[in-house]
């Protein structure tokens, strides 16, 4: 029997977190579902420990190469018979009601494509921090897409399969010819923006947010800033890739979307307690878009505030001021969360439409 969701999760280098994934897959409200698991090579234990699980929803699927996690998330799409795909990485965790309130979504608003929730982040050991990504959840634009990526992670979303099939390319995979793909197997960050932009342009289809933080985003330990600056590059190349197809939008959007990928990158340089590396993305971000201190004065003010004073403070008074100012922020943020209205159902008019825009 076709499930309704398709899960796809792959896995590297995750044993220490991978047993909460899956637990919080197998703990679905609605069950309907299959879980794929995408062995990317792992050269630690989560092979094992997924192997550990006797569930008939579970299928193991093995890479014969590392293919990363584009190439791990266009198998487990090959492979996935649901009507809906939902994507989860293997160090974050789902809570239970996650697929019943996509299906909710989805079946009400047959117009949106691509649905996905609010997330909120734990940290290293799955201990909640109390605080959430806000992003926009409607009237979201191609432009907005490239520009925040209101998506968030690569755990929030849950995508009408007819909508990856419609963005489906054939490309040389490593280890296994020539396959169609969905996500661009060239990139190594990032490739999630790259897809999610690519259906917005190339379908038209809607994309819409959950109010409820339904997926667990874990900030894991560690990290350099060398990294971030590698992000960056990835980065330039989803800039590359859009532009071939897409010139006139790279044209409008490039300025402010750089602006707010070097802004993120300051983010998670403070993240990183180097306060140095977080003053300098600041500063380039300015200069790429003077127009981000109009655009959203509060966020920029915030980063550019919280990295200045990472750069001049001791750290331990830096840690005191950044606590009591996101214990703010979450406080402020739940309370948004529980009053936002929830997706309403569309006209039976309006749905009328969307079924005849979504047929040949």
């Amino acid at each position: 029997m076709t499930p309704t969701f398709s899960v796809i999760m792959p896995i590297y280098n995750v044993e220490r977190f991978v047993t909460a994934a899956i637990d919080s897959v197998l703990a679905q409200e609605d069950g309907d579902l299959e879980l794929l698991i995408i062995d990317d090579c792992s050269p630690d234990g989560s092979r094992a420990i997924c192997e550990a699980y006797d569930d008939p929803r579970i299928t193991l699927i093995s890479h014969p190469v590392n293919r990363g996690l584009a190439g791990a998330r266009n198998t487990g799409v090959r492979a996935a018979q649901g009507r809906y795909l939902a994507f989860l990485d293997s160090d974050d965790i789902w809570e239970p009601a996650k697929l019943a309130r996509h299906r909710e979504h989805l079946e009400a608003r047959p117009e949106v494509g691509l649905s996905f929730s609010r997330s909120a982040f734990i940290d290293a050991d799955g201990a909640p921090l109390d605080y959430y990504q806000m992003p926009s959840l409607t009237d979201i634009t191609p432009g907005l897409l490239f520009c925040r990526n209101p998506v968030g992670n690569g755990s929030a979303p849950v995508i009408r399969r007819e909508i990856l099939e419609a963005i489906a390319f054939d490309c040389e995979v490593k280890g296994g010819g020539v396959l169609p793909c969905y996500f661009d197997e060239s990139l190594r960050q990032s490739e999630d923006i790259e897809c999610w932009t690519r259906i917005a342009l190339k379908t038209g289809t809607t994309v819409e947010g959950i109010p409820e933080p339904l997926t667990r985003y874990r900030l894991n330990e560690g990290g350099l800033s060398a990294q971030l600056e590698r992000q960056y590059q990835s980065w330039l190349a989803i800039v590359e890739l859009t532009r071939a197809y897409a010139p006139d939008f790279i044209e409008q959007w490039y300025p402010r979307a750089q602006a707010y990928q070097l802004r993120y990158l300051a983010r998670q340089a403070i993240r990183l307690r180097d306060g140095k590396a977080a003053w300098d993305y600041v500063r380039r971000a300015i200069k790429a878009w003077p127009g981000i201190w109009k655009a959203e004065f509060g966020r920029t003010a915030a980063t550019a505030g919280a990295a200045l004073m990472l750069r001049v403070m001791p750290e331990r008074l830096y840690l005191r001021c950044e606590g009591l100012a996101q214990g703010i922020i979450g406080k402020a943020q739940k309370k948004k969360i529980d009053n936002d209205p929830r997706p309403r159902s569309v006209t039976p008019e309006r749905q009328q439409d969307a079924h005849e825009a979504e047929s040949p």
